[in-house]
């Protein structure tokens, strides 16, 4: 057994209690009942989806090539390499990452070397007034002892922000590559509507020849040529609205790849982009992709992190500290065995009166913490509901799809058979214009259709996190995962 001296008692007793209190200052813990709760399946699934985790980590994938366009595929890749907000995520993530060094440098002993030269003078210098010389050079060692926790809970805190900007990186690349694909397939879409609108307006352009003829030849009124003529320009006017809209898409990709808009041009082509069918099966491990629910997650723990360091405020800072060197009043006797000095202490300091700054900080970092949990909430919630909307659209799309097939049919049929009875002069001009703008529209809306089928398929893909594996669908049979969002 060591017996303690009463001198050194008496300076390790704050240290003693110091050790003693340290248990106090512990984050608090989140109540479960505060965490969303995830549904027990999707409404517009086929209620085999399973509940989940939050965000982690995962390889993404390249989800954007089941779409199997080659232009498609390029655009995606010259995104991913130039677009500015992926680097303003990344630049971010490096500075967290910076932060995070700088957080974890204050937990290792520092240790520095200085050299002093000082002349003073006055009555308490050894020369009894006169000024003199002082040389010193040597090294200082400083080390805070983490008894309660303070820099612990700061370099998790700061490690969780890092993993935070990590899934915003994986994030804004996931967002990237869905505004590309949703681009994209708007320009291809636009290029179709844009054909059908001008093969209608060489139809009418037909129409007004004859028109003219029938009108020259005195068989109709010049009513029934103003009435061709009006139906030309306004389809006219439209295939140039398509124009505009068509450019802005255009120059809107532009952006996406880094590209300048003056600079970009991509050709009007065949619409031959394959549209993927994402089994509605998939079980929803695949939310374990969504970056955004990640990030989310790891801010809330990071600011549960910090709740701990305010706490930690109220406690005292203990420090050992040491000095080694040589200290001589002539610059030749200073590295002299004789010159030599050193020094060696251990440091408590304890605010006692502040103002309420600590009680303030720990309030300010509970409220924090209140926030990032009703953000984390709310994002995950988010995620539920967009999967919802994506599975809704596409389910109520195709049923759109097979309904507006069937109008197009009769709408050309009448078409058809309205040109012919016009021809021969069995029906007025106007139930040939009517024919013509039903086709017209049905035809219109038709393509809409489909686009819409088109981006809703995207933004599942996003909604899911980007994309799904082979792997999810033997989960999917197995029906292994029994996890719950916010576990």
């Amino acid at each position: 057994m060591v017996l303690l001296t009463h001198p050194l008692r008496t300076a390790l007793a704050p240290l003693l209690a110091a050790l003693i209190l340290a248990g106090c200052a512990t984050a608090p813990q989140i109540d479960p009942a505060a965490l969303p709760t995830a549904p027990a399946a999707f409404k517009e699934g086929d209620g085999r989806w399973t509940q989940v985790l939050p965000a982690e980590a995962q390889a993404d994938g390249a989800w954007w090539k089941t779409f199997s366009d080659p232009v498609l595929d390029g655009l995606v890749e010259r995104a991913l390499e130039r677009n500015n907000s992926i680097q303003i995520a990344a630049a971010r993530l490096a500075q967290s990452r910076a932060l995070l060094q700088a957080t974890d440098a204050q937990r290792a002993p520092q240790i520095g070397l200085g050299v002093n030269a000082l002349r003073q003078g006055g009555a308490i210098t050894p020369a009894g007034g006169n000024a003199g010389n002082l040389f010193q050079a040597g090294a200082n060692f400083s080390w805070e002892l983490d008894v309660f926790g303070r820099l612990s809970q700061a370099s998790q805190a700061a490690s969780l922000d890092t993993d935070s900007r990590e899934a915003l990186l994986r994030n804004a690349r996931l967002l990237v590559q869905a505004d590309v694909a949703r681009s994209y397939l708007a320009l291809r879409a636009l290029d179709v509507e844009r054909a059908l609108v001008r093969e209608t307006v060489g139809a009418y352009r037909d129409t007004l020849a004859l028109t003219e003829r029938r009108f020259e030849a005195g068989d109709i009124a010049e009513l029934d040529v103003a009435r061709v003529r009006t139906e030309l320009a306004a389809t006219e006017s439209d295939a140039l609205a398509l124009d505009r809209r068509r450019a802005e898409v255009e120059h809107a990709l532009a952006v996406l790849v880094g590209d300048t808009a003056s600079d970009f041009n991509i050709g009007a082509a065949d619409w031959n982009t394959a549209l993927p069918v994402i089994p509605a099966g998939v079980p929803s491990t695949v939310l374990t992709r969504r970056p955004d629910v990640a990030a989310a997650r790891q801010t809330m723990l990071a600011a549960q992190a910090r709740v701990g360091v305010a706490q930690a405020a109220w406690f005292p800072d203990i420090a050992l500290t040491g000095s080694g060197g040589y200290a001589s009043t002539d610059l030749g006797d200073l590295f002299k065995w004789s010159a030599r000095s050193w020094g060696i202490g251990a440091l408590l300091s304890l605010p006692i009166f502040d103002g309420g700054r600590r009680d303030a900080g720990v309030k300010s970092a509970s409220a924090e913490l209140d926030a990032a949990l009703a953000g984390y909430r709310e994002q995950v919630l988010v995620a539920f509901k967009e999967v919802e909307d994506q599975l809704s659209s596409l389910r109520l799309l195709a049923d759109q799809s097979e309904a507006q097939s069937r109008a197009v049919a009769s709408a050309s049929r009448a078409t058809v058979l309205s040109d012919v009875r016009y021809r021969s002069g069995y029906v007025s001009q106007l139930d040939l214009l009517d024919a013509r703008r039903s086709e017209l529209r049905n035809r219109r809306e038709a393509l809409q259709v489909r686009a819409a089928q088109y981006q809703a398929t995207v933004g599942l893909v996003r909604a899911l996190g980007g994309g799904w594996s082979p792997a999810d669908d033997r989960n999917l049979a197995e029906g292994q995962t029994r996890a719950v969002v916010g576990g």
